[in-house]
């Protein structure tokens, strides 16, 4: 199923797209999601759910790599591609490691192998149509319309491998009017009425007052590769079915961040549609529950000029009782307070009462005094509280994952002075992948990779390049050195 005007390239596209050819011989079943033949590597991954299936990422930053690092923790092979010399940006964001690379980067790439392919060129792009077709899942968040004028999209790949999965990521999805805009997920956040209902109300209507709050993380993108991730599995087990009823079984997965985090919103169109409110921003608190919220408590001696806060959760009616118990004012129990709808209309009169409670006392004391009687409340944490939390190191919440000192780029003379490196390499801490699946050992297997780290073993191990095209390609900028 080669077509005509991929061969006409010339020999060197001839040459390669042959062990297309070849490799369209050779479908055969190796799990219950994949089409594609065992790879000797995967061996040791065969426990875990996504043993065996290929993904081919050529997404960068976060939304699509983040479905990436989704898959890959399950058992599947991420082969990521990057553009030669610079690779993914997120390498170089925020903070940098002793050899010049962010620790973010081990982990959201960990896991995945990284070759560097120049998208931009022909010769590069059938490399990617190579790899595709020994693929299961193509992977990407390009801007809509992009891998088409690469002659890369489902058109161009899924007649030459009709069980790949494409999986696209975007800001608005790959139709609509608003589908050719860039997507970036602060802009999405915004348009899906995520930072309308995050911020201060005005005390008279209501309505959103000053600039609204963001949570200090691209959720967006996060969310949207959860979404993807999730419809990735979806089509993986659609696919053995539509090829049960001899159908093609790839299919494309359209994700859009503006869509996912709709997704979130819970009832906010039904409310509208019904009720004709348009809910705004609470501040600490959620609209419609009462008591749930932030409340102040005495610094701890410590640290007495940081403030400190506990969040209480109380909505349910018994918890609510217990609450108020505690706090010694049954003057806020009855008929009155017996329900949410109820403590909703006395909810200033409420939070006041939960307010000067907590201010008088430290933290440590509000959970002890709560936890006693079952009311869930909690400290607001810091990233330096939960690496040292006993019930996350219970949990195996945090791993580490090794990084090898002879890292490229790597500053020896940093190297020796930082107090974290040791024996030729160093431990990065990154939060383990959840869900937790019984019976799997799911773990961050390796960091993430150096760039171009795994060339060889793909280009060459995988797709029976040979040395001399290797060396070619490579002197002509197409993969990198």
């Amino acid at each position: 199923m080669v077509s005509r005007s991929l061969l006409s390239k010339g020999p060197r596209a001839a040459s390669l797209l042959e062990l297309l050819a070849r490799r369209q011989a050779t479908y055969h079943q190796r799990s219950s999601f994949s089409t594609q033949p065992e790879h000797p590597a995967r061996a040791n991954l065969n426990t875990l759910p996504l043993s065996g299936i290929r993904v081919l990422e050529v997404g960068q930053v976060i939304a699509g790599p983040f479905c990436g690092q989704l898959l890959g923790h399950y058992g599947a092979e991420v082969i990521k591609v990057e553009p030669p010399n610079v690779g993914d940006p997120l390498r170089v964001w925020r903070e940098l490691d002793v050899d010049g690379v962010s620790p973010w980067w081990r982990s959201i790439a960990r896991n995945k192998k990284s070759v560097t392919i120049d998208m931009r060129k022909e010769e590069g792009r059938r490399l990617v149509k190579m790899l595709a077709v020994k693929s299961d899942v193509m992977l990407e968040n390009f801007k809509p319309g992009t891998l088409e004028k690469w002659n890369l999209g489902p058109a161009d790949l899924q007649p030459l491998n009709p069980s790949l999965i494409f999986t696209r990521v975007s800001g608005y999805g790959q139709t609509g009017p608003w589908a050719s805009r860039p997507g970036y997920a602060s802009v999405c956040e915004a348009e899906s009425g995520f930072r309308y209902i995050n911020g201060q109300p005005d005390p008279e209507t209501g309505a959103l007052s000053g600039p609204p709050v963001r949570p200090n993380i691209s959720l967006g993108d996060s969310v949207a590769g959860l979404h993807a991730a999730f419809g990735t599995v979806l089509a993986l087990m659609s696919r053995k079915n539509r090829e049960s009823q001899g159908l093609p079984g790839g299919q494309t997965v359209d994700v859009s961040i503006f869509e996912s985090m709709i997704n979130l919103m819970e009832g906010i169109i039904p409310e509208y549609d019904r009720k004709g409110k348009i809910r705004g921003p609470s501040g600490s608190s959620v609209t419609g529950i009462v008591p749930t919220n932030a409340y102040p408590c005495k610094p701890s001696p410590s640290a007495p000029s940081a403030p400190a806060y506990v969040v209480i959760g109380a909505n349910a009616d018994s918890i609510y009782v217990r609450l108020m118990t505690a706090l010694g004012r049954p003057d806020l129990i009855g008929p009155d307070f017996a329900q949410n709808h109820h403590r909703v209309a006395r909810q200033n009169e409420i939070e006041d009462a939960i307010a000067a409670w907590t201010r008088t006392r430290m933290a440590e004391e509000v959970e002890e005094t709560l936890r006693a009687v079952g009311v869930p409340v909690g400290r607001v944490l810091n990233v330096k509280d939960i690496v040292k939390n006993e019930h996350t190191k219970a949990r195996g919440l945090v791993e580490e994952v090794w990084v090898p000192h002879s890292a490229p780029g790597a500053d020896p003379e940093k190297l020796e002075k930082d107090a974290g490196t040791h024996g030729g390499g160093w431990n990065v801490k990154v939060s383990k992948v959840v869900p937790v699946l019984e019976g799997c050992d799911a773990k961050t297997r390796w960091a993430g990779p150096e760039l171009g780290q795994h060339n060889r073993e793909v280009l060459i191990g995988e797709l029976g390049l040979a040395e001399d095209e290797f060396a070619r390609l490579q002197e002509e900028g197409v993969i990198g050195k």
